[in-house]
């Protein structure tokens, strides 16, 4: 098999079980955080550790952020969920895609490099950013010859002028289609809720390691709390009721 089309194999192969690499980033992760605390490796005073996880928090928020205001901006059946096979109606040019090719990867990206970071190892850390190059290029490989087959000549242009990762502005071109909140708030709960949950998780780790209580009642229990409910809240309205439906997203 040529080169290419094993490139391609690979890709969509990933792409359809590309929902896993969370779980073994998480996995992975803890094993890293545990073996930190457990050698005393990391932060040892309680602020600095404080300020630094609320770092963390912040490099999740700008993945989050960059995924939600991509999807909010793109029409039904692009940027999408789905895992089975690549799905694009139309070719998403303007807004978010006008600078960076695949703004969902790189929203993913900075949102799992700070669950990384919330390691306190270097060297995971590097090996996530490591591996994460190595598995979406694939991936983002797969998806481009996809999109070249199927838009051919205006795909072609749009590729040109447009980085694939690193973000470039000078081509910058308003947004095609206004703000959906409804989009949003039907796409991406669930990252919205796993931010918080992981990070909880981890601290509820780190206590038991330490030798205090499990649960610490504080504003990221309360966090997780309210961003669960909130979580639980969409998911009834969007299975129970048309609220959250628009026409073409």
């Amino acid at each position: 098999m040529a080169l290419l089309e094993e490139f391609e194999k690979h890709g969509n192969f990933l792409f359809k079980y590309r929902g896993i690499l969370p779980l073994i980033i998480l996995l992975t992760g803890l094993g890293a955080f545990i073996q930190t605390e457990m050698n005393s490796t990391g932060f040892q005073d309680p602020d600095l550790k404080e300020i630094f996880r609320f770092f963390c928090l912040f490099v999740c928020f700008i993945g989050f952020g960059i995924r939600v205001y991509t999807v909010g901006h793109t029409p039904k059946n692009t940027s999408g969920r789905n895992t089975e096979s690549q799905l694009a109606d139309e070719l998403n040019t303007t807004g978010i895609y006008s600078v960076v090719r695949h703004p969902l990867y790189l929203g993913n990206f900075f949102m799992w490099l700070g669950v990384a970071l919330l390691t306190e190892n270097v060297w995971f850390t590097g090996l996530f950013i490591f591996l994460y190059w190595v598995y979406y290029e694939r991936i983002m490989f797969a998806e481009e010859q996809f999109l070249r087959k199927k838009f051919r000549t205006v795909y072609l242009e749009w590729a040109k002028a447009t980085p694939a990762f690193i973000v470039s502005f000078k081509n910058w071109i308003p947004p095609k289609m206004p703000f959906s909140l409804k989009k949003v708030l039907k796409k991406e709960k669930n990252g919205f809720f796993a931010i918080f949950l992981v990070f909880f998780l981890f601290q509820c780790t780190g206590n038991l390691i330490n030798g205090i209580n499990i649960i610490s009642l504080n504003w990221l229990f309360y966090a997780t709390i309210v961003s669960g409910v909130i979580y639980v809240f969409l998911k009834i309205i969007k299975n129970a009721t048309n609220l959250l439906k628009e026409e073409d997203r």
